[in-house]
């Protein structure tokens, strides 16, 4: 398969101008606002999307496109961020398991199998609350919670790989086990981690913005999506575009990561090739 032919596909080539769009809007969005996301005007208030106010105003009288804007720095930074500390964790575990298998497999594996008999968000959750409250706290705590489903996946990449013929004729060659790790088994498992990484950036927004609107995130006035979303509950029936702004970007945003894995996934397919 040719490499230009990725954004030949709709769904990378949608995925990736959402993301870009997002990307362009977390960076320059509030630059170019006159309006400040935390600067309070009560006489503004609640006003409807329009004129000066493009998305309207809250019920403080800040303009909810600046605190989208800025918002999309925490979200995209959430995703970013806890799938780095995923893959990290799952690369420290994933790979020895893989390699050596036999005690140490075992043992590195009944820790993923006990991380994993607890449903993500009630983890996430779980250490969220150890940690306290923060604008970090989603990040640690989604990352962490990641951290099985990267180690398993690594691992079995592994197994298989460490098999074939190319492999045993390095062992025989006499490479070290760390240079046939990084050097020749890795790079080779790097597309299925690439695409679980992508596909898991969408779960780990989404849950980075409810631990926000549960109060174990980012807390106000910190313009992050979820904590908008909370904060949009007690006003929803008479400015219902506190809620719906925050919870189209949240959409559009996992929507754009969605689309780039399923495409990531078709590129990598040997099928589709």
């Amino acid at each position: 398969m040719q490499p230009n032919s990725f954004f030949r596909r709709p769904s990378a080539l949608i995925g990736a101008t959402l993301l870009l769009a997002i990307l362009a809007l977390a960076i320059l969005g509030a630059f170019f606002s006159p309006y400040s996301p935390y600067e309070q005007k009560l006489d503004d208030k609640l006003f409807p999307p329009g004129g000066e106010h493009i998305l309207g105003t809250d019920e403080f009288g800040r303009d909810v496109f600046t605190r989208i804007a800025v918002g999309a720095r925490y979200s995209l930074s959430a995703g970013f961020a806890s799938v780095f500390v995923g893959l990290l964790g799952g690369l420290l575990i994933g790979i020895p398991s893989g390699y050596f298998s036999g005690a140490i497999d075992k043992a590195l594996m009944f820790i993923c199998d006990v991380m994993l008999a607890f449903p993500g968000i009630l983890m996430a959750m779980a250490i969220s609350m150890v940690i306290g409250p923060g604008i970090y706290t989603p990040m640690y705590a989604v990352g962490i919670s990641s951290v099985p489903v990267f180690a398993r996946l690594i691992r079995a990449r592994f197994l298989a790989i460490k098999e074939l013929p190319f492999i045993e004729a390095m062992k025989g060659a006499g490479a070290s086990p760390l240079r046939i790790a990084f050097v020749h088994i890795l790079p080779n498992a790097f597309g299925p981690i690439l695409v679980q990484a992508t596909l898991r950036m969408g779960t780990a927004m989404i849950t980075s913005s409810t631990l926000s609107f549960l109060g174990l995130g980012a807390q106000p006035p910190e313009p992050e999506w979820g904590t908008m979303l909370n904060a949009a509950r007690s006003n929803f029936w008479q400015a219902p575009h506190l809620a719906i702004f925050p919870g189209l970007a949240i959409t559009i945003t996992v929507i754009a990561v969605n689309l780039l894995g399923d495409a990531l996934r078709d590129h990598f397919d040997p099928l589709n090739g």
